[in-house]
């Protein structure tokens, strides 16, 4: 087996942790000793331990003179564990090939010069674009400061949400909406207007057996905190925690009722979108979160693509049609030329049930 396929593995065991190591990256490392894999391992839920560390600890002294596959750079820092450089570096690993390097300024460079000070063969760069994908949400927020943001709609051929009338359920399908399932779960966090707050009433939790052990964060932006106090967000904060974006200025007594049901409160600076969704986001990235995916509505939905901040959609799209006085998707948000409008890149489709499905990738 070549070194991209080695790499690719290392990459599948980063990818089912995500959604479930924020605020650190997912990370996952195959260790192969004369052609054999004797030590697998990803970032464990939570963040801890590395993806080195459980790799090593199953290859045991096979790891001596070993090739350690890793798609991000080892870290180099001491924090709740030791660098898993030094960790490479004691195992006896004589080569280590990374797919991506690590921007955090406690590493950026510092474990691949540590590994080539212990004289361990260093290869760079192998499957590096994907290694970028896996690790985008972590890369946004040490590069820009707030999460990867991903929309996701679920609407008639038209584009509607809900018929003139507010009737929603069900727009799409069961196969449909196990993906949207899917998606919450591989995700850090799930993110919806006080307005779907206030009609819908939802959970926002990943019901689909067994698919993530970490708790969901569920976000209201909700800038004058009307979501409800016995609805079921507010009634069931839990392991499943809730967190409210609002501007400042609010009610007193509503806001120290949150918190005695165990809702965080971010107070945010006020906009024309309500709060300003720049400073939410960043205020969300420094909370821990790498990856958002938000679940309406079309207020929120507008505001967010007006201020150019969501970098992927997931649009599942029904064979039906409601017309044009059905609720809109993406609200009006005053665009008057082409040149203006958010693009997008086609990066894949495929049928969901009875529906379609439709990935984009914003144009940068």
């Amino acid at each position: 087996m070549t070194d991209e396929d080695h790499m690719r593995a290392a990459l599948s065991l980063a990818r089912r942790g995500l959604g479930e190591t924020a605020p650190n990256p997912s990370v996952g490392c195959v260790i192969v000793r004369a052609g054999r894999v004797v030590g697998r391992g990803r970032t464990a839920t939570g963040g801890r331990p590395h993806a080195e560390t459980e790799a090593l600890a199953m290859a045991g002294e096979a790891a001596r003179g070993a090739a350690a596959y890793v798609s991000l750079e080892p870290c180099a820092h001491h924090g709740q564990t030791p660098p898993c450089a030094s960790a490479l570096i004691e195992a006896g690993i004589a080569r280590v090939v990374i797919a991506s390097g690590d921007p955090d300024e406690r590493v950026n460079g510092q474990g691949i010069a540590m590994l080539h000070g212990a004289g361990i063969e260093v290869t760079e760069g192998v499957c590096a674009a994907e290694a970028e994908t896996v690790n985008e949400g972590f890369f946004s927020v040490v590069r820009r400061g707030r999460p990867m943001v991903t929309l996701k709609l679920a609407t008639t051929l038209d584009g509607r949400i809900a018929t003139r009338t507010g009737e929603s359920q069900w727009i799409t399908g069961e196969a449909s909406r196990r993906a949207a399932h899917a998606l919450r779960g591989s995700h850090d966090a799930v993110m919806v207007g006080v307005g779907t707050a206030l009609a819908d009433d939802p959970e926002l939790t990943c019901r689909i057996a067994g698919f993530r052990a970490a708790p969901m964060v569920r976000v209201i932006v909700d800038s004058h905190l009307r979501t409800p106090l016995d609805g079921r967000l507010a009634r069931d904060v839990g392991d499943d925690a809730v967190w409210i974006l609002h501007r400042d200025g609010v009610d007193a007594a509503r806001r120290d009722a949150f918190g005695a049901l165990g809702v965080r409160l971010f107070e945010i600076a006020a906009s024309d979108a309500g709060v300003d969704l720049d400073a939410g986001l960043r205020a969300l990235g420094a909370a821990g979160i790498t990856r958002l995916l938000v679940e309406g509505g079309g207020t929120l939905a507008a505001a967010l693509l007006r201020a150019d901040l969501v970098d992927h959609i997931e649009w599942f799209t029904a064979p039906l049609v409601v017309g044009g006085d059905g609720v809109a998707s993406v609200a009006g948000f005053g665009l008057e030329r082409l040149d203006d409008a958010r693009r997008f890149t086609l990066a894949g489709r495929s049928a969901c049930g009875g529906d379609v499905r439709a990935s984009y990738r914003r144009q940068i």
